[in-house]
């Protein structure tokens, strides 16, 4: 499927939720949360009337509305809402400071605040300051439902308007509006949900990641409606336990999680048992997988676990091991609608086997920064969409992970992989995490420190970690010094941030 096959006249929300009515699917459950379940009838009457509700306060086409929400079927059910409408939802990480919110609200100049109510607090303290906030809504959204309007056009809406926003991390800097467009949902699921999973109506999803990261969003929104299957929802923060509740209790077959969250799975005593588990697929997606995580993870279940990788800019999973062609340490192959090319600092391309940093063309790119030309002009080159990501290529095609651009080392004028040492540590048997930053030693020059957490109830020395390395490493990567740590600094997605350990 490419661009072409959606009409020019298009609303994601229209075909997304609606299409399952035509399909004969209005009985069928399409989301199960904490509090109970509803049809995808129920979805669609819902999200007409929440739409209908916006638009009788006054909000327009093109207008901006921050959901700052956890978890639960009013999720979708106002991102979806507002779209029909022609309303821009800006989804954004529930983790946040007040400061961010501030900065999202007043860089965005939405006029509507959607706030699961314990998290109205991180937005009192300057809510009322904001000229342009006139509305503030908090879930759950059934009152508001009971009196809205159940018939709702969609908006008159193109594949290539505004269709939602995503903030990114943020974590070297403030963070990004990154705009999406109408299309891009739906192509995202039908290349990689439908192309590389088999996502199909007899599925039933849970994803770990957040519905307001691009990697969540796909997961639990556009990927199970544009199948017609069901998705669990899960407001609480994803610990271990938390996860194998839902993993037992709902039996899902497909499961979305981050390497950080297998790796605590796994070190878990809780881990359910085979016959608990329905899985037939898990993604991993955020960082590198370490092989040692997937093939504990595949004796334990007998399941594989697929890793790939997307981006915000990108909105969900372009390069990807899949079933049937998964080789552990890599990342896999272009998702079948995607181009990938490894391009030298100069953006020449690099020789086979090779570092270089990966360039996407592909339907799903976003549009631009909100209110950042510059950096838009700097990542989102002609067709083609800068990663920052470091790869090689081997020679079956498989892409090998090298670490961001900005996290790369030098060592002896040779670039060392962060990713790659983080990989051989993880392996050992004692290590449950690790980061590895560039540290200056006497002379000033770059070279390898670990920050290492070990697994419960085991212990590893310094040198003994050394040695491991250097059994199995070039000489000069081996860590010059290791630090145990209690945990490392994380985003919400589970990424390490790396710049906060290189202080």
């Amino acid at each position: 499927m490419d661009l072409q096959d959606i009409g020019r006249d298009y609303n994601a929300a229209e075909d997304l939720v609606f299409g399952n009515l035509k399909a004969g699917r209005a009985g069928k459950p399409a989301y199960i949360d904490d509090a109970g379940q509803c049809t995808y009838g129920e979805l669609a009457d819902r999200v007409n009337r929440f739409g209908s509700h916006l638009l009788s306060l006054g909000l327009r086409m093109e207008d901006r509305i921050l959901l700052a929400m956890h978890d639960t079927i009013d999720w979708p059910v106002a991102f979806l809402g507002a779209i029909k409408a022609g309303i821009v939802p800006i989804a954004v990480n529930t983790l946040l400071t007040p400061k961010d919110y501030e900065y999202m609200l007043s860089d965005s100049r939405a006029r509507a605040l959607l706030v699961s109510p314990p998290l109205w607090p991180q937005f009192e303290p300057f809510a009322a300051k904001l000229p342009l906030l006139k509305h503030i809504l908090k879930p759950p959204f059934a009152e508001v439902i009971a009196r809205a309007d159940p018939e709702l056009e969609p908006a008159p809406t193109t594949r290539d308007d505004a269709c939602f926003w995503l903030y990114s991390s943020g974590s070297t800097g403030m963070p990004k509006g990154t705009v999406h467009v109408h299309s891009s949902m739906r192509l995202s699921a039908e290349l990689y949900a439908k192309g590389v999973l088999g996502l199909g109506e007899a599925d039933l999803c849970y994803s770990a990641a957040k519905l307001f990261f691009a990697y969540g969003l796909g997961n639990s929104l556009s990927f199970p409606l544009a199948a017609g299957a069901t998705t669990v929802l899960m407001a609480e923060r994803p610990t271990p336990e938390a996860v194998f509740k839902r993993l037992a209790g709902h039996k899902p077959t497909l499961f979305y999680g981050v390497p950080t969250l297998y790796a605590a799975m796994l070190a878990s005593p809780a881990f359910p048992g085979k016959a608990e588990l329905g899985l037939r697929q898990c993604i991993s997606a955020g960082e590198a997988l370490p092989p040692q995580i997937s093939k504990s993870f595949k004796e334990k279940t007998g399941v594989e676990i697929l890793d790939g990788i997307g981006s915000t800019e990108m909105l969900h999973i372009f390069l990807s091991n899949r079933p049937g062609e998964l080789r552990y340490g890599t990342t896999g192959k272009a998702v079948p609608g995607y181009q990938l090319k490894l391009v030298d600092e100069q953006g020449g391309p690099v020789k086979p086997g090779e570092l270089g940093e990966l360039l996407i063309k592909g339907p799903t790119a976003a549009n631009l920064y909100w209110n950042n030309r510059a950096k838009s002009r700097s990542t989102f080159v002609g067709e083609w969409t800068r990663s920052g990501d470091k790869y090689t290529q081997d020679a079956d095609g498989f892409f090998v992970y090298g670490g961001r651009s900005d996290d790369m080392l030098k060592v002896s004028g040779i670039w060392v992989s962060p990713a790659e040492l983080e990989a051989a540590l993880v392996s050992h048997e004692a290590v449950l995490e690790a980061a590895v930053v560039g540290h200056e030693d006497e002379h000033k020059l770059v070279k390898p420190k670990a920050f290492v957490v070990l697994k419960p109830g085991r212990q590893a020395t310094v040198l003994e970690l050394q040695n491991y390395l250097k059994s199995s490493l070039a000489p000069y990567k081996y860590p010059r010094w290791i630090e145990f740590a209690t945990e490392l600094p994380k985003t919400a997605t589970g990424k390490i941030q790396r710049f906060k350990l290189r202080g």
